[in-house]
């Protein structure tokens, strides 16, 4: 099946917490190696911050540490404009004081001929999500699996 160039796959959304601010980057090398194998694509890769007293702020990719060094610049200029302050401010707010946030809007590049296929045949995406984690393990525990 041809895909048409300007066919989307889902697009979803992730808000992980970096408690204490403790990033290792594992989670950006798997991220890099998702694009690079053209499963994912990355709308919008932004960071913020929940100080102690409680004030929030956007934290810049390039100098993810504050050292003055550029650090993350794969990922630079990842910026569709779906996010605008107010998201920032309720990811922030679901944060604990003294933590940050990566804040990932991504494409499901692997469902693309999935969707178009749908598509074709009359078929749409009225909904999708996601089941949380603990919910899910919770599940597969009580279900003994």
């Amino acid at each position: 099946m041809a895909q048409d160039p300007e066919a989307l796959g889902p697009v979803g959304f992730l808000v992980v917490e970096f408690p204490g601010n403790k990033m290792t980057g594992d989670g950006l090398l798997a991220l890099v190696d998702l694009v690079d194998l053209g499963l994912i694509r990355v709308l919008d890769l932004e960071f913020v911050m929940r100080d102690a007293d409680g004030t929030i702020h956007m934290i810049e990719l390039a100098d993810i540490d504050g050292d003055g060094d550029l650090d993350l610049t794969i990922f630079e200029g990842a910026f569709s404009g779906l996010l605008d302050e107010t998201d920032h401010a309720e990811a922030a707010s679901a944060l604990e004081p003294g933590s940050s946030a990566a804040v990932l809007i991504y494409e499901n590049r692997w469902a693309v001929p999935f969707v178009q296929g749908l598509r074709n045949s009359g078929g749409q995406v009225v909904a999708a999500g996601f089941i949380p984690h603990d919910d899910l393990v919770a599940s597969i525990d009580a279900a003994g699996l």
